[in-house]
């Protein structure tokens, strides 16, 4: 199969970022990306899947939104190119900014009825196709040079016809904050699982009992990533869920019911991913891109000053 289309869910209206989220998309929110250009979030996010072999981009989001994330990428657009002539990065952000604008369209969610809502929102965009599901709130940092996060997920989703999440072995304290799974390892193929169970967020108690994979380090367990390719069977069962009138219509159901009925595996992805929701969410991924990019020298010193002017204010204090 082949995966062109992604879908970027980016309806929600980010509380914990409150009071820059209540001005402005907190997509929209700027960074310095791995190739040392200032640029939007979401922007970054979309470059994560162009770099991958995506055509094609679609972004749910909140009503009213759509229009303003259009003129807000043609305003940036003109500007780099109204007050920047001839300088290089501009040419090269405007040249960027160009094409995510011809590849990318904007859905928005009428209400907020849950993740899963947010998704079926892109149904008729991907038009029976498997897709590339991305979050509006997550940055992704791949340790390989030469392969992007979401490369290595579309690779093995093309190799082996079917769906795929992404997953990274998380700490156990730190699995409340993620869907958790458990399955059993494909033969041959490293950081590779047919997924078995799905739960949303679950107790430290409750993974214990039901979802330790084999293999992993003791008190480790597959949460996701925050990226998967899906085929299209995703919306047939999202279908069922928003038949039933659910005013929360979640995507793990969905994803347990995949697994139950179809081959759906889960990839150890080569890399890190930064919720930018969470406190100093947005610090930790900025600093990763700068580490992983051409700004490598420039981070590397701004966090060895910080470092060295805090411990000469904490001696400063016991004095």
């Amino acid at each position: 199969m082949k995966v062109r289309k992604a879908v970027i869910t980016a309806a929600a209206r980010g509380e914990r970022l409150y009071p820059v989220a209540d001005t402005i998309q907190k997509a929209m929110l700027p960074v310095i990306d791995i190739d040392g250009l200032h640029k939007p979030v979401i922007q970054a996010i979309a470059e994560e899947a162009f770099l991958s072999g995506i055509e094609e981009i679609c972004v749910i989001c909140a009503p009213g939104d759509g229009e303003r994330y259009t003129n807000a990428f043609t305003s940036l657009r003109d500007n780099l190119v109204r007050s920047y002539k001839g300088v290089d990065w501009a040419r090269q952000e405007a040249e960027k900014i160009d094409h995510l604008i011809s590849r990318v369209q904007f859905i928005e969610q009428p209400e907020p009825l849950g993740y899963g809502h947010a998704v079926y929102c892109a149904k008729d965009f991907i038009n029976n196709e498997p897709f590339l599901l991305l979050l509006g709130d997550y940055l992704y940092v791949s340790n390989l040079v030469s392969k992007r996060c979401a490369a290595q997920l579309i690779e093995l989703a093309t190799r082996e016809n079917c769906s795929v999440s992404a997953v990274n072995p998380t700490i156990e304290h730190q699995i409340g904050r993620y869907g958790t799974l458990t399955g059993k390892h494909v033969p041959a193929m490293t950081g590779v699982y047919q997924i078995e169970k799905i739960i949303e967020k679950p107790s430290l108690s409750l993974a214990e009992l039901e979802l330790q994979t084999s293999g992993l380090r003791v008190g480790y367990y597959l949460c996701f990533f925050g990226m998967h390719v899906f085929t299209p069977t995703v919306f047939d069962i999202l279908a069922k869920q928003i038949a039933q009138e659910n005013t929360n219509i979640l995507l793990t159901p969905t994803l347990q019911e995949l697994a139950d009925t179809e081959k759906y595996l889960a990839l150890e992805v080569k890399g890190n991913r930064y919720d930018l929701s969470g406190r100093q969410g947005l610090l930790r991924a900025q600093m990763a891109l700068g580490l992983a990019g051409v700004a490598h020298d420039e981070t590397l010193t701004s966090m060895v000053e910080l470092l060295a002017e805090a411990n000469t204010r904490k001696a400063q204090v016991v004095q």
